[in-house]
């Protein structure tokens, strides 16, 4: 099997919102909007998320529960009193961890934790993990 990209789509009742705050805070580029579902581009080399509301009896909503999109930024610190300054509730606090990163988490419209880190060395018990 040759996998050319692997996505997944949140559905939400909020596509609007959501495509919003991912463009304001996050400096996403809107690649399609159909209204119902909506893509958006981060970065360069870019990655994607999509978001939809429900259109057949399967696609149930989600919930933002227990997820967590993971952002890897250049400079963490800077990007986390930008984010507060735009009024975004930090849900966990900027700090260094053992693991190898500095990071904090804010929520987005659905509840999903969004995970801003920048990379730092890990500590002697985590680095024979990193292959």
């Amino acid at each position: 099997m040759n996998i050319l990209s692997v996505s997944a789509a949140f559905t939400t009742d909020n596509v609007t919102e959501t495509r919003d705050f991912y463009v304001r805070h996050f400096g996403a580029r809107v690649t399609f909007d159909c209204g119902w579902y909506v893509n958006l581009e981060f970065g360069d080399p870019c990655a994607t998320l999509q978001f939809m509301s429900p259109r057949q009896p399967e696609h149930r909503l989600s919930s933002g529960e227990g997820l967590i999109y993971n952002f890897a930024v250049d400079n963490v610190d800077r990007e986390h009193e930008r984010l507060k300054l735009e009024g975004l509730e930090v849900v966990v606090p900027l700090e260094d961890h053992p693991w190898g990163d500095r990071g904090f988490a804010v929520l987005d419209p659905n509840g999903i934790s969004l995970y801003l880190y920048s990379e730092r060395e890990p500590d002697g018990e985590f680095r024979q993990y990193y292959r």
